[in-house]
């Protein structure tokens, strides 16, 4: 399953080590961040639940950048 995210990211190399953060998060496929859209592409692995994984995501997140906001 693929979802789209609305995300709030400051500059293009934090969006670079959000996606990275966000792609070794268990349940994620593939993830990407874009900064000139604001936007976050998941690909959720089978079977995966979409609301508890994007928690750890976002935890993922604001490790990156504390002040990251992603509407799930």
């Amino acid at each position: 399953m693929n979802k789209t995210y609305k995300i709030e990211v400051d500059c293009a190399n934090c969006a670079e080590k959000m996606q990275e953060a966000a792609g070794k998060t268990e349940g994620v496929v593939e993830a990407t961040v874009s900064f000139m859209t604001q936007k976050m592409k998941v690909e959720f692995a089978e079977g995966a639940d979409e609301k508890s994984v994007m928690k750890q995501v976002l935890k993922a997140c604001k490790k990156v950048e504390p002040d990251c906001e992603i509407a799930f």
